[in-house]
């Protein structure tokens, strides 16, 4: 597309952006699930995209992976690397995961996270479980500081606009209310015990554009709530490269896209309300990146250049407990996983294993450390919390936020699993994400705490203003050819 005309500047306003790949390789384990699965194809390329913002004064960098999770070890010491490399302060780095269940091995065991652990339960974490690959995640690592590095040196002359489309046609909630009086995920499409959707939606589509100083888009920061199980067929940063393809076929295929991920802990791509059959993967990877890629384009067109100060950042750092299985329950779940899985129900087995590990990681620690961080740039702040967190979470953020647009980002700076609503885990909740697991245990309140934290954070920054267009000239006379009555001879 054409270059726009050249927005006005401000002086010491400064973008870069840059790309790394992260593309694992044909054999090594796709994350996603609670035992061992290996890519045995390849569809495209997974990267790490960032941007830094400079407003002359202070600089911040967001970072989308092409990955499941962003492991906090890692998270930390890409941080520390970035700071010595290219003194961005390290609360300043936000680093988050787009969560794709097709891509590189960065989960779900960590390495050496069971050593302390007896014989029995090392082989059900370490032989039994899905399992980070230290090489590839020291190579993610890697690639984050040399990311930012590059987004930091090609810092040019830019202004953003800032903008919000809508998108309601391809996440849904997952959790639907039932006539037992719980609520279930995935109940089944025709379930006749199926009551309605126990959750809603977020159709925001957030948008960050940057132009250059001769009005070309230098790129953009995307912003949405579902989950990235679309699952085309092989390595592939999943409907988020579709979201990438459409952007790039309008503005250019040089176009970096930095994807975050907004709070869709229980939002997919399924409509369990559907009387029709799911579409294939690749199908369903191009309409759920397509559609919010063109939403996206949409506001890029729509929305006008302008300064984007300040920027600025702020961490706060809490533990938050787990949620501890019963004496009992450990008992009868240690008598489970000594059978072979093919003896009895294999999800009886698999949440059975979990119990087991979630067990040994309480041996070592009670709670978790949990990492609340608002970014902002200019009138858009991104609140950023570790886990899967519910939509709900995401839209209280909103709702209660001082600045004109604010971004929820989930699995970002760590991973603590689902973060479901403190109803979702009452008397007529229930369902896959409050399941107890070595992957999700937090307490219920932990999800209001981390909007809590947020929003303090939020609120301890002034708010930037939306860039406008300059306004129409005073009133002088009314158009010539158009003030006339009807005329009918």
């Amino acid at each position: 597309m054409a270059a726009q005309t050249p927005p006005k500047l401000q002086a010491g306003q400064k973008v870069g952006f840059a790309e790394r790949d992260i593309t694992p390789s044909i054999g090594m384990e796709m994350p996603g699930g609670y035992g061992k699965a290996y890519h045995r194809s390849f569809h495209d390329p997974c990267k790490v995209r960032a941007v830094v913002f400079d407003d002359g004064v202070r600089r911040v960098a967001l970072v989308g992976v092409d990955a499941l999770i962003v492991p906090r070890a890692m998270v930390t010491a890409a941080r520390k690397a970035i700071f010595e490399r290219c003194g961005i302060p390290q609360e300043a780095v936000l680093i988050g995961a787009s969560h794709s269940h097709s891509a590189g091995p960065v989960g779900m065991v960590q390495p050496g996270e069971y050593d302390h652990a007896s014989p029995s339960v090392k082989r059900l974490a370490y032989e039994m479980s899905s399992c980070a690959d230290p090489g590839y995640l020291l190579r993610v690592e890697t690639e984050i500081v040399r990311a930012v590095a590059d987004a930091d040196e090609r810092r040019a002359e830019a202004a953003c606009g800032f903008g919000l489309g809508r998108e309601d046609r391809v996440g849904f909630n997952r959790r639907l209310r039932m006539k037992n009086g719980l609520t279930w995920s995935h109940p089944g499409k025709g379930n006749p015990d199926i009551i309605g959707y126990a959750g809603p939606i977020d159709p925001d589509v957030g948008v960050i554009g940057v132009w250059d100083r001769h009005g070309r888009l230098a790129g953009c920061v995307v912003h949405y709530a579902c989950h990235t199980t679309t699952n085309p067929g092989g390595i592939s940063a999943n409907w988020v490269y579709y979201l990438e393809q459409t952007i790039q076929g309008v503005f250019g295929k040089d176009v970096p896209v930095v994807f975050l991920l907004g709070d869709c802990g229980d939002i997919t791509q399924v409509d369990n309300l559907s009387p029709y059959a799911n579409p294939p993967g690749e199908q369903w990877a191009q309409n759920v990146g397509g559609r919010v890629g063109a939403e996206a384009v949409k506001v890029l067109l729509s929305v006008w250049p302008g300064s984007f100060a300040p920027v600025a950042a702020q961490v706060v750092v809490e533990r938050m407990k787990r949620r501890i299985p019963s004496p009992g329950r450990v008992k009868r779940s240690l008598a489970i996983v000594e059978r072979s899985p093919k003896e009895v129900d294999p999800t009886e087995w698999t949440f059975a294993k979990e119990i087991v590990l979630l067990d040994a990681l309480i041996a070592k620690e009670r709670d978790v450390e949990v990492e609340v961080q608002a970014v902002q740039v200019g009138p858009a702040v991104f609140i950023a919390r570790p886990g899967e967190m519910f939509v709900e979470h995401g839209l209280e953020l909103k709702k209660e936020s001082n600045f004109p647009m604010t971004f929820p980002v989930e699995l970002a700076n760590g991973c603590v699993g689902y973060v479901p609503t403190e109803e979702a885990l009452g008397p007529g909740g229930g369902g896959y994400e409050t399941r107890l697991t070595s992957y999700s245990n937090l307490v219920p309140e932990a999800g209001r705490r981390m909007t809590e934290l947020g929003l303090m954070l939020a609120r301890r920054m002034q708010p930037g203003v939306v860039p406008t267009p300059p306004k129409a000239p005073p009133f002088k006379a009314p158009w010539s050819y158009g003030n006339v009555p009807p005329e009918l001879s």
